[in-house]
C-alpha cells in the first residue's frame, strides 16, 4: 500500500508543458512615419528620445549609454554618436521618415545632435527650443525693520 502512494505522488508535470503555457506573444513593430525627437542637453550628458506623435517612446539613448564616461559625456561628439545610434534604431525598427525636434538645455550637444539627425537621412520638419526661461523670479525679501 505504501508503494501505491509513492507512485501516485510521483506524477509531476514536465517543465516543457509549463514552458509552452508561459510563452509570450511576439512583439509587434509599430510603423511610424512621423515622430518627434527630444534632446535634453546638459553640461554633463546628452539624452535623446525618439517618440511618436502621441508621446510613446520608440527608442532612447544617451552619451553615457554609448560608452562615454566622465567629462567626455558632455561633448558634442558624444551627443552626435548617441543621436546617430538612436535614430538608426528608430529608422530600422519603426520606418521613421520625418521628425519634429524639441531641444532642451544649454549643453554642448544641442547642435551636434541636430546635425546627426540630418546625416542619418531623416527629414527635419521643425526645430523648437523648449528650454525653461526665468521671468521675474521670486518676490524679493522685504526691507529690514528696526
Amino acid at each position: 500500500m505504501a508503494e501505491e502512494e509513492i507512485k501516485n505522488t510521483a506524477v509531476v508535470e514536465t517543465p516543457e508543458v509549463s514552458a509552452k503555457a508561459a510563452k509570450k506573444a511576439k512583439k509587434i513593430k509599430r510603423i511610424v512615419n512621423a515622430g518627434a525627437v527630444h534632446i535634453q542637453s546638459t553640461f554633463n550628458n546628452t539624452i535623446i528620445s525618439v517618440t511618436d506623435k502621441s508621446g510613446g517612446v520608440l527608442a532612447a539613448s544617451s552619451a553615457g549609454a554609448n560608452g562615454f564616461r566622465g567629462s567626455k559625456k558632455g561633448t558634442a561628439f558624444a551627443a552626435g554618436v548617441a543621436a546617430e545610434k538612436v535614430l538608426d534604431i528608430a529608422k530600422k525598427n519603426n520606418a521613421l521618415n520625418s521628425v519634429d525636434v524639441y531641444v532642451s538645455g544649454i549643453g554642448l550637444g544641442r547642435d551636434a545632435a541636430i546635425r546627426a539627425i540630418s546625416t542619418v537621412g531623416i527629414k527635419i520638419d521643425s526645430i523648437t527650443d523648449v528650454t525653461p526661461i526665468q521671468h521675474g523670479g521670486v518676490r524679493p525679501k522685504g526691507e529690514r525693520k528696526p
